[in-house]
């Protein structure tokens, strides 16, 4: 956790007191063929066993590993071999060096892999990330996609562009029609978008468009945080964010302050999400207009 200067109680499974780590207790939901979903603090853990050995998508906060370990033990007493990070932010890659540590050949994006190298501050959260020991850093990266062949699946990793951040991937397992989306699909309401590190609104609704496209109504979602979904669940959560940014947008048009557009109420009808709320969502889709 020394990579976390400052830590506000304010995000549902992002953010959480060092203190509070000892209660977390990790869960395990089998999604299909060998392909399990965990959670405990911070963002859902994809997890695969196999023949070939041990892989996961995403690492949680460092304090947790051991933890998390455990929980994989269930399945298989091999170590991770591979860690493939969904974008940068450490409530999902904060157990990377201790994982890489461990052996774990760790892929992302390229541009997650900068973040990664480099000290930043998540504005929306109050929380200074700082750059990782070369040990917890991405060995592998790519641009726009990538293949594993592991554990008889066919893994499609893709970059679609910029949404939550610069760096996000989806995770799909063809044979399993499972999907990873990281945090460019989550559940606990307004989403997260990191407009100062490369997110945008328009960019999140284009890749939710694209992920939509590449699911059916028999894919299963795991989605950054909260419960497996469904397609249908991806389609009204596009929904949400597209009527949302029109109401901004049409403000802007209009040649509305951003006080004036806030005042609106343009996420009325959506539930907050515990530490966005209309104010703070409103301002992150008036920025992104102007990214």
């Amino acid at each position: 956790m020394k990579k976390l200067l400052t830590l506000l109680l304010c995000l549902p499974g992002l953010t959480q007191a060092q203190d509070d780590f000892d209660a977390v207790q990790i869960t395990v939901e089998e999604v299909r063929n060998g392909i399990y979903m965990l959670q405990g603090s911070g963002g859902n853990i994809g997890l695969s066993v196999g023949d070939d050995g041990v892989f996961i998508i995403d690492d949680q906060f460092a304090p947790l590993t051991e933890k998390i370990r455990s929980a994989i033990a269930r399945y298989s007493r091999e170590n991770v071999q591979f860690v493939f990070n969904t974008h940068f932010h450490y409530d999902h890659t904060d157990g990377n060096e201790n994982f890489g540590t461990g052996g774990a050949i760790i892929v992302a994006q390229e541009n997650a892999r900068l973040r990664m190298s480099q000290d930043n501050f998540l504005q929306v959260v109050n929380v200074q990330q700082e750059a990782y020991d070369p040990v917890g850093l991405p060995k592998i990266t790519f641009t726009d996609s990538m293949t594993l062949h592991y554990n008889g699946h066919t893994l499609n990793a893709r970059h679609f562009g910029s949404g939550h951040t610069d760096g996000d991937t989806i995770v799909k397992f063809e044979e399993a029609n499972v999907i990873h989306t990281g945090d460019v699909f989550v559940r606990y309401g307004l989403p997260f978008i990191d407009v100062p590190n490369g997110g945008n609104l328009n960019g999140m609704i284009r890749v939710m468009r694209e992920l939509i496209a590449w699911s059916d109504d028999d894919t299963l979602i795991i989605p950054g945080h909260g419960q497996v979904s469904r397609r249908q669940d991806m389609v009204d959560y596009v929904q949400m964010l597209e009527t949302i940014r029109d109401r901004v947008y049409e403000g802007i048009s209009a040649g509305m302050s951003l006080e004036a557009i806030t005042a609106t109420v343009p996420t009325r009808d959506y539930p907050a999400s515990g530490f966005l709320n209309n104010a703070s969502f409103t301002k992150i889709a008036y920025d992104s207009f102007f990214q």
